[in-house]
Formats: structure tokens, sequence, C-alpha cells
């Protein structure tokens, strides 16, 4: 019931979005020393509870934006944390058990960094698994057939800010980016600090000339 694309990292099975059916979303484990957690929601978290259960189970569960609050976002027994700006969207679908608001370093591996924009409380977390530094961008930046794009949404998203936070992931270290959504394949990819600046530089061209992107 899990996929393990890279060492240490499991994926759940894909889910499409029913409003969205070709963008497939999946939640990951992140088997750490320090403690396993979840990153995303997906609705097989829950079929998936067997399989997490024997890698150890999750301490706590990490929500990039509200969107993921309605769907699935309760099955993995794991306190649920998203930032306070989205709490009280996410709170609609779900309880959310605790909120941070600062960039701030989790055991030394795991980063919570903000980066408003889709919504006022999206955020990336970086994780160095001791193999791989994997950036978990959300729908910030998602995959479509290879392509990195992003997701402004008229309504929801500020555009100013948009470009803000991916001006600042383009300068972070990693090399695998891990969003929740993706369409076609690959659902995650492997890069480099100038195949990233070159992806995230494209991205943030287009949403200023007024793409959504």
């Amino acid at each position: 019931m899990l996929d393990t694309p890279l060492p240490r990292l499991h994926a759940t099975t894909p889910e499409p979005l029913p409003f969205a059916p070709s963008l497939l979303i999946r939640a990951f484990v992140l088997e750490r020393e320090h403690g396993n957690l979840l990153v995303y929601a997906a609705p097989t978290v829950r079929a998936a509870a067997p399989a997490i259960g024997a890698l150890g189970g999750v301490t706590r569960q990490y929500l990039n934006h509200w969107h993921e609050a309605g769907f699935g976002g309760d099955g993995a027994g794991a306190p649920v944390v998203i930032h306070a700006e989205d709490r009280a969207a996410a709170e609609d679908s779900l309880r959310i058990d605790e909120t941070f608001s600062d960039r701030a370093l989790l055991d030394d591996d795991f980063e919570l960094i903000p980066t408003p924009g889709h919504t006022r409380g999206a955020t990336a977390f970086l994780w160095d698994s001791g193999e791989h530094r994997l950036l978990f961008t959300g729908d910030s930046v998602y995959l479509r057939n290879g392509d990195w794009v992003a997701a402004v949404l008229e309504g929801s998203s500020d555009r100013t800010a948009y470009i803000e936070s991916l001006v600042l992931l383009r300068e972070l270290e990693f090399d695998a980016l891990v969003p929740w959504a993706a369409a076609g394949e690959p659902y995650y990819t492997l890069t480099d600090p100038a195949d990233a600046r070159r992806r995230i530089d494209a991205i943030v061209e287009r949403l200023r000339r007024g793409e959504d992107h």
C-alpha cells in the first residue's frame, strides 16, 4: 500500500482530485530517526494505515495548505499541523491540532518554510533524508508531465506573495522536488541547483506576465 520512490520516502497510492481528475494526489511518509512524519493529506492514507504502522507510525502530519484538509486528513492517527494563516479554512473540514507561523527547523533535518501565495499559509517543507534534500511544495510548485508549474487561483491566491515565495524557493539547496499533486509522470523529480533555479525562474516569468501556471 506504499510506494518507496527514494530511500526512506514512502508514498501512498495516487488519488485523482475530483475537480481536476488529471491531477493525482499523494501523501508521503518520511522515515526518520527522530520520529516519522506524514506530509500532505490524501484519501488513501487510511488504506495505508497498516503499512504506515509497520514503519512505526507517524508522530505528526504536516499540511502544506488548507485545500488538503478536505481530502482524507484524518487517517494517520497523529496530530495535524498547518500554518496559522490556514487554520480557520482547514478547520471547516478537519480538526487542526497544532499551528506554526515562522520558519523553523525540527530535529536538524526537517525545515518549515512559509511560502504564502497559493494560499496565505502555504508552506514548503525541506527534509534532509541523509541521501537527498527533498523539497515538498504542495501545489505552489507541482508537476505536469514533468514540467514545473504553479497554481494561481482566482480569489484565493496572492500573485505578488507567490512570486516572492518562488524567489525564496529558488535559493534553497535541494535535489528532489516532491509536490502534493502531479499530472502524468513523474510524480516526483530529481534535480540540481542549476536545473531548479532555471525551472523556478521560468514559473516566475510566467506569473509576472499574468499567467496562472
